[in-house]
């Protein structure tokens, strides 16, 4: 046996969207798959390598003929599934629980349909590679993985080949692939001369080589199979042993070396600019994964409540996983494929998730007990979230009632809660322009995974009325009992931000505030090929007009009209009188081309580095001006000015946003990037006629982020759960009176153990019981937490490690213990 080898790995690498819709990436699927069969009748030699349940699902729908053949190549094992998720995802942008679902349903079709689970993961084109991802895979049968990006000239490592890990401790046996053969300028026999010096100067003499047609699919050609083929016969002569393979079989050769390196972390970073370009489609992702946890959560309390069907949800999670694939999520499609083809495919899922959530939620609000009373209206209001939540509730209000045409809420109106006390309640903007509906907003605490009546009354009918006072509130000062902010008129950003508990000042005194909206000129193309950090500041909006909008017992706001060029941004500053953070919902018309809008944020905590939230984990970044992915906050802890004795934070959150940077004390959020849609740095434009290229971003987009001021780190500032309160804020149901056997107010579970939180809860993929999902959240070892749902009488006892995710299944029958499982809903080893 030779002491080098090289594996010779046939595949076809196939974006089913790209440069093209998906009905080309759907023939292009089919016209590969016969390729790859038809030369495996032709070659005995040749194994095929493919991934992305996905793509055969369609096919197993369109051409069963076609499905039956490959079924019995990859049980002669000359076929070979890998990847174990349902596309070939990008591996920053989705949430931590979409990563799960890419291998649940990946890993389950697979099973199902061949028999047989993917050991390896595969990933080759993806961008970037989050921390977490070593658990996600493990958790999911997978205990190795292939990646080529970034490649070496982007990111050095000690070996392309290590175990990586993940804070959790698991580990994945993990390989960096060189090139595509198809993608490099050359032949499949140069291919075959890389790979061999790379078994010379490797410590573990073996190496791996892709070699296919590729992008819009194809395979390996005959030519390239014979080429092989000789080369392996040649190899019998040489020093290298040259062989059909799959990834499968190279970790098996090398899964017990010794030595092999270990890498902790992300891996990181190609293409930075698709994190921010696109911003539709993130946000319709964004809103979409939030839609269906929520659904899931509900449509579980509704069968457990009141024996409700649970509902099908497995078309609405596909296309949201489809959707993250590396070409559609990150925004370097066409735009055909983006603004229509994704866009429709997530408005299904949202319109299957949201009838199943408002069956849930309206089968439970009907069935609770509302006595009869003259001139009341009761209104539901639903918290999805696995703890306590105390939030801003708004909703359109209005409805027809007696000796008056409409009834909208009047001064003569109030609204108290389910024990019969006044609650604090404003008119605000309605989203109509009419006199019969009023916009109602108030302050509500909920339970965990609860609801609770509310009822809009007469006045009259209280033996006493409270009085409520509203904030401090100017054209540019707001302040309630926790914060005193401060606008600027002549920069139309926060000029101060001062917390009162503390007597800290948030933002760098003679700096440049906070909420700036900084242009950046950025000549880039579609997914900023080269580009490391986005700092060409050419300009900054400038405010037209400062008013102070709301005014009122619950909030207040201040409105900032600024422009540049020809785009327009309102920025809507809002303070409560029982919340400690500051809201902004924003409103843009952007109409600039090759450039790139960040909110700059310029504080006064001192630190050398930043936290940013990861899926289902967090990351510590240097604040060194370079542009990171992340999700839903990102965070600052440190020293401020004359305070050196305790830490202190601010954590900014954001509703639709994935793209950062910190430099000194300048933290930046990126919000929108305009280059030439798909976009390629080697097309030579036409500067001539520029301005008849399509731009990316342009038009009216909404965002909303919160400022959240906190002792010590995001730990103590509860900052995960205050930006998951952001992304899925409390749900009303407006409802009547009624008999019932519900109380006024509910709570569904409850978890007692810090640093833990439960954010999954559904039913069992195969019917039989409920499934519940925890997570370590705060990177601490031994994280006891006890879940409990009272509905079915049932308790979880959870141990965890850092950023650790378990997986419970609560059987149906009673008498059955809880069993822990992995993410593919299998009982975990032990158990």
């Amino acid at each position: 046996m030779k002491e080098r080898k090289l594996h010779m790995i046939g595949y076809a690498h196939s974006d089913p969207v790209w440069l093209w819709q998906w009905q080309e990436g759907f023939q292009e699927m089919k016209a590969t798959f016969r390729s790859a069969l038809d030369r495996m009748n032709e070659y005995e030699p040749f194994i095929f390598t493919s991934s992305q349940a996905a793509m055969y699902e369609w096919l197993e729908e369109h051409d069963a003929g076609m499905f039956k053949e490959i079924r019995a190549r990859v049980a002669e094992g000359r076929w070979v599934l890998c990847g174990g998720w349902w596309v070939q995802a990008d591996c920053n942008l989705p949430s931590g629980e979409s990563f799960i679902r890419q291998g649940l349903y990946g890993q389950r079709y697979f099973q199902e349909k061949f028999g047989t689970l993917c050991t390896v993961g595969y990933n080759t084109d993806s961008f970037g590679h989050h921390a977490m991802l070593p658990q996600l895979l493990k958790g999911c049968g997978m205990d190795a993985y292939v990646f080529m990006r970034p490649g070496s000239h982007e990111r050095q490592l000690a070996s392309d080949l290590f175990r990586w890990t993940s804070p959790d401790g698991s580990s994945v046996l993990t390989y960096r692939i060189p090139f595509y053969t198809h993608i490099i300028t050359g032949t499949v026999e140069q291919g075959i001369r890389f790979g061999e010096r790379q078994t010379a100067e490797s410590p573990w003499k073996t190496a791996m080589i892709y070699y296919g047609v590729g992008n819009h699919g194809g395979g390996p050609t005959k030519q390239n199979i014979e080429t092989v083929m000789k080369e392996a016969e040649l190899s019998g002569a040489g020093p290298v042993d040259i062989v059909f393979s799959s990834p499968d079989r190279f970790f098996e050769d090398m899964r017990t070396l010794p030595d092999i390196p270990v890498l902790a972390g992300e891996l990181q970073m190609h293409a930075k600019g698709c994190y921010s370009v696109q911003a539709a489609t993130k946000k319709w992702n964004r809103q979409a994964e939030q839609l269906m946890a929520t659904t899931e959560k509900w449509a579980s309390v509704s069968a457990m409540l009141l024996g409700r069907p649970y509902p099908e949800l497995d078309r609405a999670w596909k296309n949201v996983l489809f959707n993250q694939f590396h070409d559609i999520l990150p925004g370097s499609s066409i735009s055909a494929a983006l603004d229509r083809d994704a866009r429709d495919a997530y408005g299904e899922s949202h319109a299957i998730a949201g009838r199943a959530l408002n069956d849930a939620l309206q089968s439970i609000s009907w069935r609770i007990h509302i006595d009869p009373e003259e001139g009341m209206k009761p209104i539901v209001v639903f918290n999805a979230h696995a703890w306590p939540v105390k939030a801003n509730v708004e909703l359109d209000f209005g409805h027809f009632g007696e000796g008056r045409e409409f009834h909208s809420f009047t001064d003569q109106d109030t609204l108290v809660d389910e024990r019969g006390q006044e609650v604090a309640v404003q008119r605000v903007t309605p989203l109509s322009t009419t006199i019969w509906r009023q916009r109602l907003s108030f302050v509500a605490e909920l339970p965990a995974l609860g609801y609770r009546t509310f009822r809009v009354v007469r006045r009259s009918s209280l033996t006493s009325a409270a009085d409520f006072e509203g904030i401090d509130a100017t054209d540019t000062r707001l302040e309630n009992a926790y914060l005193r902010l401060e606008l600027d008129p002549a920069t139309g950003g926060i000029r101060s931000l001062y917390d009162k508990r503390s007597g800290a000042e948030l933002f760098a005194v003679g700096g440049i505030g906070g909420g700036i909206a900084a242009v950046i000129e950025d000549r880039s193309d579609t997914w900023s090929h080269g580009i490391e950090r986005f700092d060409r500041q050419i300009g900054v909006f400038r405010p037209t007009s400062i008013r102070l909008l709301e005014l009122g017992p619950v909030k207040s706001v201040i409105r900032v009209a600024s422009e540049y060029g020809a785009s327009r941004l309102l920025q809507d500053f809002t303070m409560y009188r029982e919340l400690d953070g500051v809201e902004v919902k924003s409103k843009v018309d952007w109409l600039e081309q090759f450039k790139l809008l960040k909110l700059r944020f310029e504080v006064a905590v001192d630190a050398d580095g930043d936290d940013y939230e990861i899926p289902y984990g967090v990351i510590t970044r240097p604040n060194d001006g370079l542009e990171y992915p992340g999700q839903s906050w990102f965070s600052r802890t440190g020293m401020l000015p004359g305070q050196q004795a305790k830490a202190y934070g601010i954590s900014i959150l954001n509703d639709c946003n994935y793209s950062f940077d910190t430099k000194g004390n300048t933290m930046s959020m990126t919000v929108l990037r305009s280059p030439i849609v798909a976009y390629d740095e080697n097309a030579v434009l036409d500067h001539r006629h520029q301005d008849e290229y399509d731009y990316t971003d342009q038009g009216r987009h909404h965002f909303a982020y919160t400022l959240l001021p906190h002792h010590g780190s995001w730990r103590e500032g509860d900052t995960i759960r205050r930006a998951a309160e952001l992304n899925q804020p409390p749900i009303t149901v407006i409802e009547t009176y009624h008999d019932g056997p519900l109380p006024q107010q509910g709570s569904f579970i409850s978890v007692d153990g810090e640093g833990v939180q439960a954010d999954v809860l559904k039913r069992a993929e195969d019917g039989d019981g409920w499934i519940i999902r925890c997570r370590e959240t705060a990177g601490r070892a031994n994280a006891h937490a006890v879940v409990s749902l009272p509905i079915l009488g049932r308790t979880v006892d959870a141990l965890l490690g850092p950023y650790e995710i378990k997986t419970f299944r609560i059987p149906t029958q009673p008498e059955l213990p809880v069993v822990e499982t992995d993410f593919l809903e299998r009982p975990s080893s032990g158990t």
